[in-house]
């Protein structure tokens, strides 16, 4: 069979068995052995358990459980709470201050999380009531920490970017430095909505009401600190040749550990059972996902689909930013109904090729992907922080979550087409760090 028709029925028979309700995991290996068998025969199935496990098999996956530990344990104590009162008690008297706050709050949280759910569980729990006591309509509220948490996948460390660097054997450090500038650049732009927004609604005195004394403003930072010289300390030891992605993400998993037990008082063993139960179940959805993804990716490429896709690509007389173009629409429309991480294993390994061919840069590339992915967690039907929002405050209705934060969708759009127009706010800084890649 011609390996392109193969493929639109592999393509057809995974978004079946996907929107049945099975797992993500479960079945990439369903439709990964059904094609197999069927074109490749039984001999086929003898390879399965050592591609699982050579794909797990892999030093780099230990940073996957360790980041995540070490934001599950921030996540677990008020260091969302403290950080989001430090930001408000000093961008009080700036118009939409309260907002500011928020996505201040949310991008420094994620830089200690590293998880958009997390994020948004951990700023929503305060800015939200805070908010809507100080008269912010429900959906500025809602859709401001519902877009701020979506900064958890790109602002590095980044779990998503560990498991791009893995799928593709692209180096972690770079993909996370790359992620810096832009992440920075989308804050700064939710800010700019923001604060237009606010001004535009003519209501900032009201919503700018407040003030704090200095020493009230100085007293709350000792509490939020400690984690960010920790964030800080892991991306020193990483990018200074001190030590791997791995292992400095075990040290920052056991700083943070020791830190909530010593700031925050998270000595009740249930407590602490509680973070490495929710851990592991985390690692364990993720590194199942990816060793499935192997099995898929072996699959498309002994059946030579993932070749001959590349091959048609490079024949069709298209510009390159055309097919650019084509990406992302395939990338926002898959980000509306999988999770990142399901997006990136499937997608990466065939689109890869094609965005390489074309003369994109595939550090550059992650960063857009990401960004596609972070407009589908605020887009329905899956929307996964809109879910968390109404999960935290479910007096407010999903429709008005979904309204708020679609001028953040905007904002990751104009962050989008920057970074088609200037490629080096993505690879400058990981050329400037680290050297330019051979």
């Amino acid at each position: 069979m011609d390996p392109l028709l193969l493929g639109a029925l592999v393509a057809i028979a995974t978004i079946f068995v996907l929107f049945s309700g099975i797992s993500v995991a479960l079945g990439l290996l369903v439709v990964s052995a059904g094609f197999l068998i069927v074109f490749d025969g039984m001999r086929s199935l003898e390879l399965m358990p050592e591609i699982l496990f050579g794909k797990l098999n892999n030093f780099a996956l230990l940073s996957i459980p360790m980041f995540i530990i070490m934001g599950a344990s921030i996540a677990s104590t008020r260091a969302g709470a403290d950080l989001y009162e430090a930001l408000e008690r000093w961008l009080t008297r700036v118009p939409g201050g309260l907002v500011i706050s928020n996505l201040g709050a949310c991008a420094l949280f994620s830089a200690m999380s590293g998880s958009s759910p997390a994020t948004c569980a951990a700023i929503g729990k305060m800015g939200i009531p805070e908010m809507r006591k100080r008269g912010y309509p429900d959906a500025v509220a809602a859709g401001s920490i519902a877009a701020g948490g979506t900064l958890g996948i790109l602002i590095p460390p980044s779990v998503t970017m560990i498991v791009y660097g893995i799928a593709t054997e692209t180096s972690i450090g770079r993909l996370f430095l790359a992620g810096v500038i832009p992440g920075l650049m989308l804050v700064v732009l939710f800010m700019i909505w923001s604060i237009y927004s606010t001004w535009r609604s003519g209501n900032i005195a009201v919503l700018s009401a407040g003030s704090y004394s200095w020493r009230e403003k100085l007293e709350i930072l000792p509490r939020v600190l400690p984690f960010l010289a920790i964030i800080l300390g892991v991306l020193y030891a990483m990018y200074g040749g001190i030590a791997t992605p791995s292992e400095t993400a075990a040290v920052g998993a056991l700083l943070c550990l020791v830190i909530a037990m010593l700031i925050y008082k998270l000595w009740n063993p249930a407590d602490l059972w509680v973070v490495l139960r929710d851990s592991t179940k985390e690692s364990v959805m993720i590194l199942f996902i990816i060793a499935a993804a192997g099995v898929f990716s072996y699959m498309l490429s002994s059946l030579f689909i993932t070749q001959s896709i590349a091959e048609w690509i490079g024949t069709l007389d298209v510009n390159r930013w055309v097919l650019m173009g084509a990406v992302n629409v395939f990338l926002l429309i898959a980000g509306f109904f999988l999770p990142p991480v399901a997006v990136i294993l499937m997608a990466a390994p065939i689109l890869l090729p094609i965005i390489t061919t074309a003369g994109f840069d595939p550090i550059w590339f992650a960063v857009v992907l990401t960004i596609n992915m972070e407009i589908g967690l605020i887009s329905p039907p899956v929307g996964l922080n809109l879910y968390v929002i109404n999960g935290i405050a479910p007096d407010i209705k999903l429709k008005t979550i979904l309204t708020g934060s679609l001028p953040y969708v905007g904002c990751m759009v104009v962050a989008i087409i920057l970074l088609c127009l200037f490629p080096g706010l993505a690879t400058w800084l990981p050329n400037a760090v680290m050297g330019t890649a051979v």
